[in-house]
C-alpha cells in the first residue's frame, strides 16, 4: 500500500486518527497512524522517557484506492477545514521516505531510544537503535540533553526530527515514563531491552 500524510492541526492528529477510524469505509485505507518519538527529559534528579509526535500536524495514512480516499476525506468536517487553508493537506510519501521510517519506527509506529557509546570527547565509536542506520543524517549533538537532531527528507521538504539516546551511564540508571502523548499504554518504568543492542561501529 502507498503511504500518504494528511495535514491537521498541532495537538488533533490522534482527533483525526480516530474520526478517519470511524467514518472512512475500511476498505478505502489499510493504516491510519502517527509517528511517535522516544525522547529522555531529566528532572528532579530522575531520568524520565517521554513520548511525543516526532512529526506534529502530521497523520499517516495507507492506501491501494488513494482517489476514492481522497473524496471520502473531503466529507470530514477537519479536512474540510484545512482544505480552505492548505492545497497540500493530502500528500504521497516517497518510497525511499516509507522505507527509512518503517526501518526507524517499532509496530507501535514509536521510534525509541538509540544508544551511543563515545570516546569521551564528542566522539561516537559505535550505535545501537533507530538511530544506527543515520548517523550521517545528525545536524546537531546533545549529549547532556540526551538527544541527536537528524535531518530528513519528506514530502519533498527537508524535516528535522530529535532522537533520544542513552549513554553507558544512564544503563545503570532507572528510566521512569513522563509525559506520553501516543495513545498507548506504557509501563511505569523503561526496560532497556526494548533497545536493539545490535550494534554498528561508526567510522567518522
Amino acid at each position: 500500500m502507498q503511504w500518504y500524510v494528511l495535514q491537521t492541526r498541532t495537538g488533533e492528529e490522534e482527533k483525526l486518527v480516530e474520526m478517519v477510524r470511524r467514518v472512512v469505509p475500511h476498505p478505502l485505507y489499510g493504516e491510519c497512524f502517527v509517528i511517535y518519538h522516544e525522547q529522555v527529559w531529566r528532572r528532579q534528579q530522575k531520568n524520565f522517557v517521554q513520548v511525543r509526535r516526532a512529526f506534529p500536524g502530521y497523520v499517516f495514512i495507507t492506501s491501494r484506492e488513494p482517489e476514492a480516499l481522497f473524496f471520502c476525506l473531503k466529507k470530514l468536517p477537519a479536512m474540510v477545514k484545512m482544505m480552505a487553508r492548505d492545497d497540500d493537506f493530502f500528500l504521497p510519501v516517497e518510497a525511499e521516505e516509507e522505507a527509512f521510517l518503517k526501518q526507524m519506527m517499532n509496530e507501535q509506529h514509536v521510534i525509541g531510544l538509540s544508544y551511543l557509546e563515545t570516546d569521551g570527547k564528542g566522539r561516537i565509536l559505535r550505535a545501537a537503535g533507530p538511530i544506527k542506520s543515520c548517523i550521517s543524517k545528525i545536524v546537531r549533538l546533545k549529549f547532556g540533553k540526551r538527544y541527536a537532531l537528524v535531518r530528513l527528507r519528506l514530502l519533498g521538504r527537508e524535516k528535522e526530527i530529535f532522537f533520544g539516546i542513552v549513554l553507558k551511564e544512564d544503563l545503570k540508571e532507572e528510566l521512569w515514563y513522563g509525559k506520553v502523548e501516543a495513545p498507548i499504554h506504557v509501563p511505569e518504568k523503561y526496560c532497556f531491552e526494548k533497545i536493539d543492542y545490535e550494534m554498528i561501529e561508526v567510522h567518522l
